[in-house]
């Protein structure tokens, strides 16, 4: 991961006990003049706020976790979603001002948005299925024009065997489940290999890289994207599968609409269905890891009181195991 070094322990406390009073002073020595109306929003990585302005539109400030990403791997984030923007495609980037779309005020690293609301889509419709297959088509041809150079990819190294290396190390896992932890992630692991050499050289592009419904939202019937902190480089298949639920018997017909939607712009390469199961084998890892490297933030710990505890990991392992299962099975079945 790029991460940034600068700012240490100094610029982690702060973040910690970021105030009122930070948020305000923070967007007035940027120009604007709040109104003391402010939100925060649902948001664990970062910290983010919906802040009245007087005699116009509210704004969302939001400030960076010290040590996630460096400058360079927010500005490219940045870049990405304005050239996203630039032809059409509905996201929000962040405002420049100066020049620039990422300041600092003191040890804070921020940056300020329009506030865009919106509600979250019916996905359970054919229709709205192709418009969001669409949405990632549009994106994803973009994302193919050029690479991310300080962004990292989603792959085995850094989901699955820094996730595992990180659990064992820092003791998160009870000591009666470490050896059964450890046999079900290293074969998990092969697993992972075997789908990845099925499907295949896959190409990998520019993603939002944690794309689900959570992340669309609709507004006059306009549907947009939001939250590209995770933006990464990787298959097609990883924007579009998040968007998959229930059983196969459920999945088959909602994939074939995302599918539809998606090759009105982009074709599709049918071997990355081989990696469906894989990816989400490394997202539940990788999840279970970032609880983990966030615990000494209180904020997680009362998000996530039961992450500490046995049953959580009786039932982690569990479903590792039936991941393995899935990874032998057939991919799903696609028309195209």
């Amino acid at each position: 991961m790029d991460s940034v070094s600068s700012g240490g322990d100094t610029s982690t406390h702060a973040y910690a006990a970021l105030r009122p009073d930070d948020i305000l002073a923070a967007l007035e020595a940027l120009g604007f003049r709040c109104d003391g109306r402010f939100l925060a929003l649902n948001s664990y990585e970062n910290r983010v706020y919906q802040v009245g302005i007087e005699d116009d539109a509210s704004v969302v400030a939001k400030f960076y976790r010290p040590g996630r990403w460096s400058d360079a791997a927010i500005l490219e984030e940045h870049q990405f979603t304005e050239e996203l923007a630039a032809i059409d495609i509905p996201v929000v980037p962040p405002l420049r001002m100066g020049g620039k779309t990422l300041h600092r005020y003191g040890p804070f690293r921020l940056s300020v948005s329009p506030c865009r609301g919106g509600r979250a889509p019916d996905l359970d419709n054919s229709e709205s299925q192709q418009q969001v297959g669409r949405l990632i088509g549009r994106m994803h041809l973009h994302g193919e024009t050029a690479d991310f150079q300080h962004r990292p990819d989603i792959d085995l190294e850094g989901f699955g065997y820094q996730s595992q290396e990180f659990l064992l190390e820092h003791d998160f896992i009870p000591p009666e489940l470490e050896e059964v932890y450890s046999g079900i992630t290293e074969h998990l692991f092969d697993g992972i290999e075997a789908s990845f050499e099925r499907a295949g050289g896959i190409r990998q592009i520019r993603l939002h890289g944690d794309f689900h419904p959570g992340n669309v939202l609709v507004n006059e019937l306009q549907f947009h994207i939001v939250d590209f902190d995770d933006a990464r480089t990787g298959p097609a298949i990883q924007d579009l599968w998040m968007f998959l639920s229930g059983d196969r018997h459920e999945q088959a017909p909602q994939l074939e609409n995302l599918l539809e939607g998606y090759q009105e712009f982009r074709q599709f390469d049918a071997r990355e269905l081989h990696l469906i199961e894989a990816l989400r084998t490394l997202r539940i890892m990788h999840y279970a890891a970032w609880i983990a490297r966030r615990w000494d933030d209180p904020a997680f710990k009362v998000a996530f009181p039961w992450f500490d505890s046995p049953r959580y990991w009786d039932e982690h392992i569990l479903t590792l195991r039936e991941q393995a299962a899935l990874m032998e099975e057939e991919p799903l079945y696609w028309r195209g």
